[in-house]
């Protein structure tokens, strides 16, 4: 692994907050307002500022809608069991991405009727945005992701799964806005070790619910995302914060040893005693060799081919090793249908894989190359050029575990032979001789 995003769950993860963080990583704001302007939701637009959380100055991302919703009231939500006024800053009045999307026609509980869209309305409003095709696949799987959820908790089919108006309108630019943020970092490895719920209920369009609710459990059930449950009462990961964890969640482990190269922090709005906070770090893995025994990473290159010249596999082999590879090498195989044949071997780092599969493709027939990260433990070695009796001949140092090793090189040797007429074995012999009391 090389740079990866590091998604830090701790105090939750929503919509809102995972846009500001990409937002404050540096993802490209020009890209996201493009999208933003070609929404076609009328009265809904999106802001995007600086707040302060816990003293710190972090990023803020927020829908604003037609009409208001209690996703940010903290006495709706939770008065239920807190049974006392919880003040929130009014400045995120429109806080939008801790809705839960439920099937069925409803009132809203202060007597206002929205429309309801269903997933492929949904998805033709996605098709309208300014968006990479990247990015609107990104945003399709997490809206599918979070309608098979929905789907599951009411026992409706997929197609019968309906996104109240305020909650859709809120899904959609939130998804989206993740999406093209996401897309713009260019990183695609993206690691969550798991995301941080709290517990007690929380009120929705339906009533009452337990935390975590059925949608974020049926999300971490199907996708493998490991939840920790603390005893902070209040709903700390929404449904859509769950479906773009699983949207873009390639691993839970993080490197031994990393350096971090950014870091960004976005603001939820939703005010528990812990601040709600998202933070995203751009990492890059470090090695960690043990000592005297540095370790790397190579990528294993394997094709087999039973239908190549040995002339030709001959060449490839020449012109893998002038490119930089670090080994090549054929093994005989029989092959389908009792066909002997070579399997190709090539290790090279990750850099050089791309220009090693072009001279693959290019001087053999095969026509798929399968490719392994490999990692292998190394002597620390070291080149040097020894005074001997058949003059300067370049050499190789090793330490190893008994003390150092010296040997000469190959085309050292070779040289000599061609000049003396002499045979290989004899020079290697005498050189060995001489090198092992000579001063270093």
């Amino acid at each position: 692994m090389g740079r990866a995003l590091y998604f830090e769950c701790g105090a939750g993860i929503s919509g809102d907050m995972t846009v500001a963080a990409l937002l404050d990583l540096g993802a490209d704001r020009d890209a996201l307002e493009r999208m933003l302007e070609s929404v076609p939701l009328e009265g809904v637009r999106a802001e995007i500022g600086r707040v302060k959380k816990a003293g710190l100055d972090v990023c803020d991302f927020s829908v604003i809608l037609p009409e208001d919703n209690h996703d940010h009231d903290m006495e709706y939500l939770y008065g239920h069991e807190h049974g006392q006024e919880h003040h929130h800053d009014q400045h995120h009045a429109h806080d939008h991405n801790h809705d839960h999307e439920h099937p069925h026609s409803h009132d809203h509980d202060h007597g206002h009727h929205h429309e309801h869209r269903g997933l492929s309305e949904v998805l033709d409003i996605l098709g309208q945005l300014d968006m990479t095709p990247t990015a609107w696949e990104m945003a399709e799987r997490v809206f599918r992701i979070l309608a098979e959820a929905e789907a599951k908790a009411h026992g409706v089919s997929l197609d019968k799964v309906h996104f109240h108006e305020v909650g859709a309108a809120d899904s959609i630019v939130d998804i989206a806005a993740a999406a093209v943020c996401f897309d713009s970092l260019g990183v695609r490895d993206c690691i969550i070790p798991a995301l941080y719920e709290g517990s007690g209920s929380v009120r929705c369009q339906h009533g009452i619910l337990p935390v975590p609710v059925p949608a974020v459990l049926n999300i971490a059930a199907a996708h493998g995302l490991p939840l920790t449950i603390t005893n902070r009462p209040g709903e700390l990961v929404t449904p859509t914060g769950a479906a773009l964890a699983a949207a873009f969640r390639t691993s839970g482990k993080l490197p031994e040893r990393f350096r971090i190269l950014k870091t960004g922090v976005g603001a939820g709005k939703r005010e528990y005693e812990r601040p709600s906070l998202l933070r995203v770090m751009l990492i890059e893995a470090e090695q960690t060799p043990e000592p005297g025994e540095p370790s790397d990473s190579l990528t294993l290159l394997e094709t087999n081919v039973d239908d190549c010249t040995g002339e030709a596999l001959g060449y490839t082999m020449e012109q893998l090793m002038s490119a930089g590879a670090r080994d090549v090498y054929y093994t005989p195989v029989y092959m389908k249908k009792n066909r002997p044949g070579y399997l190709l071997s090539v290790l090279c780092t990750e850099a050089d894989r791309e220009t090693m599969e072009r001279l693959i493709f290019a001087h053999t027939t095969t026509i798929g190359i399968r490719r392994t990260a490999v990692e292998r433990t190394t002597l620390a070695r070291r080149s040097g050029k020894v005074r001997t009796s058949f003059g300067e001949v370049e050499v190789k140092y090793c330490t190893a575990p008994d003390g150092e090793r010296v040997s000469p090189e190959y085309e050292s040797v070779a040289a000599i032979c061609r000049k003396t007429g002499e045979s290989f074995q004899g020079v290697m012999e005498r050189l060995r001789a001489e090198l092992s009391t000579t001063t270093k």
